[in-house]
């Protein structure tokens, strides 16, 4: 999820794999595929570096549980100059995390 702020200020988080298109019109308005919109006060070009940002965790999440059976990366920050948030993990009965799919590479 990627945080976002509405006109009013208020914040609100979006899923970045349901975002259909962004515009500048002047305002920054996001639509989803359900044809949802959302005007916000981020610019274009911040959406999208949270999106890229979002998804580079999501690969080195993936990464980091294929390599080294953690999720260490999922505490990052979820944009540039965002304050740290921790994920909240499901976690079993002595608080570790579950274990990871297996991951295979893809054959080109």
């Amino acid at each position: 999820m990627i945080l976002v702020t509405r006109l009013n200020g208020s914040v609100f988080a979006v899923n970045p794999d349901l975002i259909q298109r962004v515009d500048s019109t002047p305002d920054t308005v996001i639509t989803l595929v359900d044809g949802a919109k959302f005007v916000v006060t981020e610019p274009l070009a911040e959406i999208v570096e949270r999106v890229m940002a979002f998804r580079a965790r999501v690969v080195a999440t993936a990464h980091s549980l294929e390599e080294t059976g953690t999720a260490s990366v999922l505490e990052l920050p979820a944009h540039p100059g965002q304050a740290d948030q921790t994920t909240d993990h499901p976690s079993g009965a002595d608080g570790e995390l579950p274990a990871p799919v297996p991951l295979h590479r893809r054959r080109p």
